[in-house]
């Protein structure tokens, strides 16, 4: 490779990033108020060999042809301008800054206090950022997977494979673990079609956690959008393409956690690592307070992303279709999706929304939202339209408590069960928008749900203060882990309860990892820092029974159009009998004073749909239930407690204690 030379005049605004041409590697950034930025380059040894200024400024971009350049050539970006904190410009040409559309990373981001000196302090950052590797084109496009979600699975890269017996040591914690056979076959025996990934853009810590001993889990921390993270693909971003292609061959869609809300720069204190050093007020939110610029915290994590402004869309939308082009990702789940169509207040008919929904390749892709924020107004649940899905915490919380036991709950199950129709029943939409979930990454697994009154955070370092305080949880009567066989019975009772109501409601089920297992957290609804035995999968001593029952549960599901149709309840008559018919277990129809029975526990749910019938009973009481039965004949289905003999006779089932049961038409 010859002397990197800038070529005068030759820079190309076109493609923002570093494009590799005929002539060398263009270079392109966008920045409205730096007056001068450079393109540092770095031998294998990390030594810098030089530092080209980009000699080309128009429409806020600066650009410049480097010749003598070429694919893996390794580069960071330096900025000049107008340094005043208390005005939102942070600019310092000791900081070296990773260019926001850089493809790939030679090593993690690592803290350290040097990151944040002020300029007047500084020292040169470049030994301790991360440099980019310039890389060349990628594969053919590939193209989203056209079917529908049928279920979700969310999964921790490294928490998933890192204690796997069939992945190999060096491949734990990356997604090339995600490729071993046996990982595959565990997806398709459930019947998972469509597994999300949470975050793999590169991460850094959040600034207290070093001093604790302690690094972030999760990786909603990010701040490279288009970079994937060395730790999870160690030889470059083609390990997620042949992953996604091996998955797409096995009917499998893999879609990605985005976090397009904030970065890990976090507030005017945090390290200067890319955008806040580039351009602070293009990227970021700022609000006017007593004459000084303040970073809006939306996000509650110290910075919120600039989502109405054109710079930002294009970020947004061109990292998006890179995942989707180069990377074979069939979609995404977007993290505090409210942030996308903030303007500042939420606007669901925002220009960044719009542009996703209308891209011609983001269109055919998967979208889901978290609809919420922590900022003011930020919820958002059912006003994300037709082309997303959304996350429901509703269904979360009513299905918790209707089991917690708590009162006035049955009709809110019932609720929940018809695909949360007064949400969601609006022009456009259908019961499949809502993903139906029990349990995420951010709070109790399902075994923690019912083993523990209280979240148990103390291993965060922060004095059990942080994570969610009304979690709906219950502990069977001891707090924690127990060796009495009896209350563990009743555990794993409960948490097969929940899973069949997860199932046998309308909308699309998502599972997260290793609650097929019974995993648990030993009481920590807020992981995000516990990179270690605490998130990682015990699969020495997984529930083999449970993960038996999530496949089954599932496939009965799917056989059965009057549980997995994409349609709301009408109540009305069609194909022989109504649609629904909510039963009392004496075998009537509810009435409004069953409704509003405070302690109201057992509920019939009868369904037809184009030819097929299911009966449907939830009995949340301590006791069996004998629940009476429409006319004709019923045989058992699925039942959620194996180890109670559910008995059928032409008009009565006697239905387990604290458990759901499924009778079909013979």
């Amino acid at each position: 490779m010859s002397e990197p030379t800038l070529v005068p005049g030759a820079g190309s605004i076109a493609k923002l990033g570093a494009t590799i041409t005929e002539n060398g590697v263009n270079f392109a950034v966008y920045s409205e108020t730096a007056s001068a930025i450079w393109v540092s380059l770095f031998d294998e040894q990390d030594q810098e060999i030089a530092r080209v200024e980009l000699d080309v400024h128009e429409d806020n971009i600066r650009a410049g042809l480097i010749a003598g350049l070429g694919a893996g050539a390794r580069y960071g970006l330096r900025a000049d301008g107008r340094y005043d904190e208390e005005q939102g410009f942070f600019f310092d040409p000791q900081k070296l800054l990773v260019d926001p559309y850089a493809r790939r990373l030679d090593r993690v981001f690592v803290r350290s206090p040097r990151l944040r000196l002020r300029r007047e302090e500084a020292v040169d950052t470049a030994p301790l950022i991360p440099k980019a590797i310039v890389v060349g084109e990628g594969n053919e496009n590939a193209l989203p997977r056209g079917e529908p979600p049928g279920l979700f699975y969310e999964l921790n890269v490294r928490g998933f494979s890192m204690r796997h017996p069939s992945v190999q040591g060096p491949l734990r914690g990356t997604i090339a673990a995600l490729t071993t056979q046996r990982v595959i076959d565990h997806f398709k025996y459930l019947g998972v079609d469509t597994l999300q990934l949470m975050p793999v853009a590169a991460w850094i810590d959040e600034g207290h956690l070093p001093a604790l001993g302690l690094t972030n889990a999760w990786g909603y921390n990010p701040v490279a959008y288009f970079a994937i993270d060395p730790r999870l693909a160690p030889r470059g971003p083609q390990e997620l393409r042949v992953m996604t292609d091996l998955y797409r061959e096995n009917g499998i869609s893999v879609i990605l956690d985005v976090v397009y809300n904030h970065t890990g720069e976090s507030d005017a204190e945090g390290p200067m690592l890319s955008m806040m050093g580039l351009d602070a007020q293009t990227y970021y939110r700022f609000v006017e307070v007593d004459g000084k610029k303040v970073l809006v915290n939306d996000t509650g994590t110290g910075n919120t992303l600039r989502c109405d402004h054109p710079a930002v869309q294009r970020l947004v939308i061109e990292s998006l279709r890179y995942w989707v082009e180069e990377l074979g990702v069939s979609g995404f789940r977007f993290d505090l999706a409210t942030i996308l169509g903030r303007e500042p207040g939420f606007n669901p008919d925002a220009e960044m929304l719009r542009l996703i929904k209308t891209d011609p390749v983001l269109s055919q892709c998967i979208l889901v939202a978290e609809p919420w924020d922590p900022g003011p107004g930020g919820y958002g649940l059912g006003k994300f339209g037709p082309e997303f899905q959304e996350h429901n915490d509703t269904f979360r919380d009513e299905v918790r408590s209707f089991w917690k036991g708590e009162p006035y709950t049955i009709g809110a199950l019932a609720g929940k069960l018809s695909g949360s129709a007064e949400v969601f029943n609006t022009p456009g939409r259908s019961p499949s928008d809502s993903v139906n979930m029990l349990a995420v990454h951010d709070g109790f697994t399902l075994r923690d749900l019912v083993s523990y009154n209280d979240k148990h955070n103390e291993a965060n370092g922060e004095n059990n203060r942080d994570g969610h305080g009304n979690n709906h949880s219950w502990n069977c009567g001891v707090e924690g882990e127990t060796e009495d066989e009896g209350i563990n019975a009743v555990r794993r009772r409960d948490v097969r309860a929940l899973l069949a109501t997860l199932f046998f409601s309308r909308g699309t089920p998502l599972i997260q990892q290793g609650d097929e297992l019974y995993r648990t957290q030993q009481g920590n609804n807020n992981a995000y820092a516990q990179d270690n035995e605490i998130t990682w999968l015990d699969w020495d001593n997984a529930d083999g029974a449970l993960v038996d029952f999530v496949a089954a549960v599932n496939a009965f599901r799917k056989a059965h159009p009057a549980l997995s149709a994409d349609a709301f309840f009408t109540g009305q008559d069609k194909d022989g009998g109504r649609d629904v018919v909510w039963l009392h277990p004496d075998g009537r129809e509810m009435t409004e004073g069953d409704w509003n029975d405070a302690g109201a526990s057992v509920l019939g749910m009868h369904l037809r749909y184009e030819g097929d019938e299911v009966l449907v009973w939830f009995n949340r009481r301590i006791d069996p239930v004998e629940a009476r039965l429409p006319e004709g004949d019923w045989a058992l289905g699925i039942q959620s407690d194996p180890g109670f003999e559910v008995s059928v006779s032409e008009s009565v089932a006697k239905v387990g204690p604290r458990s759901v049961v499924a009778l079909v038409r013979p």
